[in-house]
């Protein structure tokens, strides 16, 4: 079957010489002398996007590669285009000197580079490692395209981001951050910075191509606001940047969307095959075989939770993540049994004092809950202490300390009180168990994130769970919220734990009357 273009090629196989001068005249008038353009669809809508910071990808195959370069080539003066590792270049650069049409101004050594035709800088880098990003500090970019983003740690991309810029007014500053579903926790970043687009179950869903505008605070985080004009956040002016996200199909693209690349997508197993294939966002993230908490175990809790509480149920634990400076937040994890209230996420740089954070506490405590606060680091021994001062019941939580329990079924000790605790709450979380799992978590996609990052190894000791210092360089960011919650769970009265003893509890106790754990004596900060 002849295609379209097929038949327009051989019918402009037919003209005499001078036509098809005057034709390729017309045609060069009408690019300007551009070397590439973008195919009609999708490619040309995020080529044309005005979106400062734009996400495109999808379904493998969508051209997502050749946009980075074609806006590279035709829209900007400085680019650079980075990919996790160097030997990912080799089809990119290939096709870089065939855009260029010589490899004159090409530059194979490492950092590559390419001055084209019309004296536009292409820098190609990569960043393999955390701190590799460190090298284009203080080398400013109008334009940075990230392919395969999800393969980079968010903080990898942030720091790359914080370097577009350019002196002259008349040039455009933008980012491109193209690629195919994540497979892994480190690439859920890019769901969450893009979740009214992707995210099936959101609110209101933005439609693709839709501008968004968000505020970037002085942590990193971002703020969604109203528009582009400069707003105040916590004291300090910001300019918001526009977002969007614009999905790539493999049928936009002309040279590969024909021939035995869709047959083999479609021999992928599923998930893989909905996410690499179909480009769907929400079905491919795979499980590391060494996953403490299995993925679908997390989505199941999250599906189970409602907005309100169990009537019968009071809170009985609260665990508390202090920040350890820096852009981590202090987090408190409500628990009623096994329902989880949502998370209370303040910044680090708001709960500078151990008397801060143990007011948060007072704050938010109800029905005598017990506090389960994290002593790594030492940061938690001040608002223990305030705590302890005014009565309120509070265990410090200190995850080195020895662990003399043994998993569910007897088989396995535990390296420490760490991994007893992450354990325990993926036992929690079984659904296999008699009555199936009784916990139910917020849907809060920085929560998910958090408890599917953990993998564990089984030393002489007994379970070991990763260190929290090597998930902060796999994720980029502390995962606090996952670690307030599982500390609620491994301190205080469940139905799991105490049975009878936790029935009576509620008809006692913890009837509704709400203590907020200083009633009785007089704060003391």
């Amino acid at each position: 079957m002849i295609s379209e273009l097929d038949r327009i090629k051989e019918q402009i196989a037919k003209l005499d010489p001078e036509t098809k001068a005057a034709l390729q005249a017309e045609t060069d008038k009408a690019f300007k002398g551009l070397k590439w353009f973008p195919t009609v669809g999708p490619q040309h809508a995020a080529y044309e996007s005005k979106a400062d910071i734009l996400g495109y990808g999808g379904q493998a195959g969508g051209g997502k590669s050749d946009l980075l370069l074609g806006l590279a080539f035709t829209r900007h003066k400085r680019s650079l285009i980075v990919r996790r590792h160097y030997t990912d270049f080799s089809a990119i650069t290939d096709r870089a000197i065939e855009i260029n049409g010589t490899r004159k101004g090409y530059n194979g050594q490492v950092p590559m580079s390419l001055k084209t035709f019309d004296d536009r800088l292409i820098e190609f880098g990569a960043c393999a490692n955390p701190g590799d990003e460190q090298q284009w500090m203080g080398r400013p970019h109008d334009f940075l395209g990230v392919d395969e983003a999800t393969q980079f740690l968010e903080s990898q991309v942030r720091f790359l981001m914080g370097w577009v810029r350019d002196t002259d007014p008349k040039q455009r500053t933008r980012v491109v951050l193209a690629t195919n579903p994540p497979l892994t926790a480190e690439g859920q970043w890019f769901f969450e910075m893009f979740r009214p687009w992707v995210d099936e179950g959101y609110p209101s869903r933005a439609k693709y191509g839709e501008l968004l505008w968000y505020a970037m605070d002085e942590h990193g985080k971002d703020v969604l606001v109203d528009g582009p004009e400069p707003v105040t956040i916590n004291g300090q002016l910001y300019r918001p940047m526009s977002r969007t996200f614009i999905p790539a199909a493999l049928g936009d693209n002309p040279f590969l969307s024909h021939g035995d690349y869709q047959a083999r997508l479609d021999t992928l197993p599923e998930p893989l095959r909905s996410a690499i294939r179909d480009g769907n966002f929400q079905a491919g993230r795979r499980d590391d075989e060494r996953q403490v908490i299995p993925s679908q175990w997390v989505t199941d809790a999250q599906k189970r939770w409602k907005p309100e509480s169990p009537k019968e149920s009071p809170m009985c634990a609260i665990g508390v993540d202090v920040a350890r400076g820096g852009a981590a937040d202090t987090v408190l994890a409500a628990r009623y049994d096994g329902w989880f209230a949502p998370l209370v996420v303040v910044r680090g740089a708001d709960t500078p004092q151990g008397t801060d954070v143990a007011a948060l506490v007072v704050k938010h405590r109800r029905n005598q809950a017990t506090v389960i606060i994290d002593m790594g680091g030492g940061y938690g021994g001040a608002p223990l202490e305030h705590l302890k001062a005014n009565g309120i019941p509070v265990r410090g939580y200190k995850g080195a300390e020895k662990s003399t329990a043994r998993s569910r079924d007897r088989q396995l000790g535990f390296y420490n009180k760490r991994a007893e605790s992450w354990w325990k709450f993926r036992e929690a979380l079984d659904p296999a168990q008699d009555g199936g799992s009784p916990i139910a978590l917020p849907p809060d996609n920085a929560l998910f994130a958090d408890l599917v990052s953990p993998t564990f190894d089984v030393p002489s000791r007994g379970i070991k769970i990763e260190e929290k210092d090597e998930i902060v360089k796999r994720l980029g960011r502390s995962p606090d919220r996952g670690d307030a919650v599982v500390m609620a769970w491994s301190e205080g009265p469940t139905t799991q734990t105490h049975g009878d003893i936790w029935r009576r509890a509620i008809q006692t106790a913890f009837r509704p009357n709400v203590s907020h754990g200083h009633d009785s004596q007089r704060r003391r900060w």
